[in-house]
């Protein structure tokens, strides 16, 4: 038997991906209506932790953060059986999902964090990544029981808190992405172009070829020969911002590059590829 905590988006994919294999799972969720809506599909719903978990082999999590985990986790510390493996798919921080490790491993049991690059419709059709990180006789214990959740588990070695990092590291390209396209949008409106139009250019030009290139150049310190002088774009990103500023438009993200560029000026990389604001040296 299998229980499951947190049943959002997420969970409720994996809670019918796991019914549709024929698995028994258990299900909770602080808004008691959101896991009674499984029991359509064959879930069983639960208002209290404590009785969801009796009896389970396998206790899987999406949760908010580190504190909701402790919180329903924690006073469950006496009920989790032994040999119950514990799983838990929340995005949260290195340093307390290794003491959560660390904890859980002290008493006895098994935890492992293993978060995911998946949506909703990745969880209930079982695809998507899955990272895993952990004591190699623990992961090798556990990768069975996680790879009918996803499409591919990704091992990133014996430190517990590799998933987590790298979780966060993923999702911050993102976050800096959807900031920067932001940006992208306001100045386009401000030009008087649509945002549709103004998207369209991507179906021509490519700028995610950059991590590929110089992301590759930028992880291995290389910044010369330069292929884009910083120098020269911190002036295209003066001419966006005072540009945008004639149309009164305010942009939210590029300010911050302006600076971190400028750094990096004053610290005599002007004349090298502008990857070099990757390199710390400033």
């Amino acid at each position: 038997m299998i229980t499951y905590f947190g049943t959002g988006l997420l969970g409720s994919g994996f809670v019918r991906h796991m019914l549709d294999r024929g698995e028994t799972v258990h299900v909770w969720n602080r808004t008691y209506e959101k896991a009674q809506a499984l029991e359509e599909f064959g879930a069983k719903a639960f208002r209290e932790p404590a009785e969801a978990v009796r009896g389970a082999a396998q206790i899987h999590l999406t949760l908010s953060d580190d504190a909701a985990v402790d919180g329903i986790l924690e006073p469950l510390a006496g009920v989790i059986a032994p040999e119950t493996i514990i799983a838990d798919h929340t995005t949260t921080a290195p340093t307390p999902t290794g003491e959560r490790v660390q904890r859980w491993t002290a008493r006895g049991r098994t935890f492992v964090h293993a978060p995911v690059f998946m949506g909703p419709k990745n969880a209930r059709e079982g695809t998507g990544l899955m990272l895993l990180s952990g004591e190699p006789s623990v992961r090798a214990r556990v990768k069975p029981l996680l790879e009918p959740m996803t499409g591919k588990v990704v091992e990133l070695g014996d430190d517990p808190t590799r998933g987590a990092a790298f979780k966060l590291l993923g999702n911050m390209m993102l976050l800096v992405i959807t900031g920067g396209l932001a940006d992208f949008f306001t100045f386009a409106r401000s030009l008087g172009i649509k945002p549709t139009e103004a998207y369209a250019l991507f179906s021509e030009f490519n700028p995610g070829n950059m991590i590929q290139g110089r992301g590759k150049q930028m992880a291995e310190g290389i910044s010369s020969p330069p292929s884009f002088e910083l120098s020269m774009a911190r002036k295209d990103l003066r001419l966006m911002v005072e540009e945008a500023a004639r149309h009164r438009a305010t942009l939210d993200v590029l300010p911050a590059v302006g600076s971190l560029f400028d750094r990096y000026i004053a610290a005599g990389h002007g004349s090298e590829d502008a990857g070099v604001v990757g390199s710390g040296d400033a």
